[in-house]
């Protein structure tokens, strides 16, 4: 009986978490000087509370939920989701797993310093090599009319390299600071609720 209880409330708080990370996955907010397909959110931070609280298996299923839900509106023909669910892996399981072995802040720090390492390298390599070419032969963009785009926010965007290196890495830095930014100063009072 307590086992069916326990399942349940994971199950309550895992949907609830994910339900606020669906909203704040539509709640983007564009930088300046990065290319403008590149719109910050914060839909990591429910999963990150998901994976702190509940375990790694959690956040993984936040990160998924949220992209399913997100998938309904899509306009990138799924290739935002897949991109957008294989970062969210790579940022919160490093980060959830290594809190799980030291509860403690230092770890929580130390977790969310090795998933925004992991995300940012992970993003550099498979928006080279896959999701930015799959994303302009899905969408009938060529990648010249993407660099084009990318360089008039960012002169110094020329070409596919510098597009990863000046464009997409900056970004996801920021995005992976700001997230444990935030986590970090909210989770420590939202605690006892998620742990309840």
């Amino acid at each position: 009986m307590d086992n069916r209880k326990n399942k349940t409330k994971w199950l309550v708080k895992v949907a609830m978490l994910s339900a606020v990370a669906a909203i704040l996955m539509y709640l983007e907010i564009p930088l300046p000087f990065v290319p403008p397909f590149l719109r910050l959110d914060f839909s990591d931070i429910p999963a990150l509370l998901a994976g702190f609280s509940l375990g790694p298996m959690a956040g993984l299923a936040v990160v998924f939920i949220k992209n399913l839900v997100h998938a309904m509106a899509s306009w990138s023909f799924l290739v935002g989701e897949l991109a957008n669910f294989i970062f969210g892996v790579a940022f919160v399981l490093p980060a959830a797993f290594i809190y799980k072995k030291h509860k403690n802040k230092k770890s929580a720090i130390i977790g969310m310093t090795t998933g925004s390492i992991t995300m940012t390298i992970t993003a550099g390599l498979l928006n080279a090599f896959v999701l930015i070419p799959l994303y302009a032969s899905v969408l009938n963009f060529p990648l010249e009319a993407i660099i084009s785009m990318s360089k008039e926010v960012n002169p110094l965007i020329t070409d596919l390299k510098t597009l990863i290196f000046i464009g997409i890495t900056p970004f996801n830095i920021v995005k992976a600071f700001l997230t444990t930014l935030i986590t970090a100063l909210i989770y420590k009072p939202l605690s006892p609720y998620l742990h309840k």
